[in-house]
């Protein structure tokens, strides 16, 4: 069956998705945004077909069968269970959900319809985040003993900075933690194949007054009105978490939205007991691999380099740099091709409803952590 799709949320990383299933030649019949004019407008602007007025105008088109929804956190578990009881396969932004409760009932509420759920946990689709994968599944830095890095961003640094995110009602309790701590302790989780068990962690709001201005405010854009508000904040600029994994692994991830000259560097190193990994986002076609007995290597992201089981996520020939975007094409790639194949009871490869719910236990221990300053266990239910 051909899969047809439809977008919730045409925004930054809705625009993301879009072009993402052009490129691997999904049809996408239309588009909801926040409002009957906005919706006609952005689907017009981008030559879809249809502008759904409601939730359920969308759920009723039969025509659709695969659901992509790019709208604030709040929206998330309402959309998804809309679409799911009406028979169609759902592809959500993360966090999948506001708390775990939510999580847990669309995952149970998937299994229950036979639909597929996939969360875009698209940073997996590196082509050397998936080399370092193969390297520690085949042993090549040995057992690993210590995981560390984080996520720092700079788009939150200044006062006058504003976007949904910051208002707890739309974005949840935690911010720099769920928004992009979760990217990377999804990476570190899905590369070693480790859970964490436990973890101790420390938040702080830097900023804890920000201006929000009188109007709409696009993610990664400046406001430019200058009448605003003084706002309160409640949630977390920074995070630093020190964490247990299962098998002695042990680590540390620090992530930071007010880090300025830092736009989205997500670093990692993984040391094992034969040698190490580091890889940052920022330049993501290289890998670094740490050796004791011998010189370091640097592997460049060229697929007649890589191992079997990473070479196909490297989309052009070495010397052509892949990046932000193409990570979702291979995500989409893997959702889809899943879904064309049929048979819902083999192993999904992409990351899945329960990785989302996984992340959302996660956050909720990350929080209580920090509340008693104290280690918290991860209870993975």
């Amino acid at each position: 069956m051909k899969q047809t799709a439809a977008v919730i949320g045409l925004g930054f990383v809705g625009k993301a998705h879009l072009d993402s299933l052009r490129r691997i030649g999904v049809s996408v019949r239309g588009m909801l945004g926040s409002s009957r004019e906005r919706s006609e407008m952005v689907s017009k602007s981008l030559g879809l077909e249809r502008a759904y007025v409601s939730l359920d105008e969308l759920a009723e088109d039969h025509d659709v069968s695969v659901v992509h929804i790019c709208t604030p956190n709040h929206a998330h578990f309402e959309q998804a269970s809309r679409m799911l009881r009406a028979g169609k396969h759902v592809l959500c932004e993360k966090p999948l959900a506001m708390d775990s409760r939510e999580s847990e009932m669309l995952v149970k509420l998937a299994r229950e319809r036979r639909c597929v759920g996939g969360v875009a946990y698209n940073l997996r689709y590196y082509p050397l985040c998936h080399e370092a994968k193969a390297a520690v599944t085949s042993g090549v830095i040995g057992q690993p003993r210590l995981v560390h890095g984080g996520f720092l961003q700079d788009w939150l640094l200044f006062p006058t900075d504003w976007n949904w995110r910051l208002d707890p009602k739309l974005g949840g309790e935690l911010r720099a933690v769920s928004d992009i701590g979760t990217h990377w302790l999804d990476l570190m989780m899905w590369i070693t194949g480790r859970k964490v068990t436990e973890v101790c962690a420390d938040l702080a709001t830097v900023l804890p007054i920000r201006h929000r201005p009188r109007g709409r405010v696009e993610t990664f854009q400046k406001a430019s009105n200058a009448e605003h508000d003084d706002v309160p904040i409640t949630t977390d600029d920074y995070a630093s978490v020190l964490l247990h994994f299962e098998e002695d692994l042990r680590g540390v991830m620090t992530v930071s939205q007010v880090s300025a000259g830092r736009k989205a560097r997500l670093w990692f190193e993984i040391d094992g007991s034969k040698g190490s990994l580091a890889w940052n986002s920022e330049s993501p076609n290289t890998l670094w691999i740490g050796r004791r007995d011998r010189a370091n290597e640097v592997l460049p992201k060229d697929p007649a380099l890589l191992s079997p089981a990473a070479r196909g996520f490297a989309a052009y020939p070495g010397g052509h740099a892949e990046g932000y975007p193409d990570t979702f094409v291979q995500l989409f790639r893997d959702f889809y091709g899943y879904l064309d194949a049929g048979d819902f009871d083999a192993r999904r490869p992409f990351p899945t409803f329960a990785n989302g719910n996984h992340e959302l236990l996660l956050c909720e221990a990350i929080g209580q952590s920090a509340r008693d300053r104290a280690w918290v266990p991860v209870l993975w239910g």
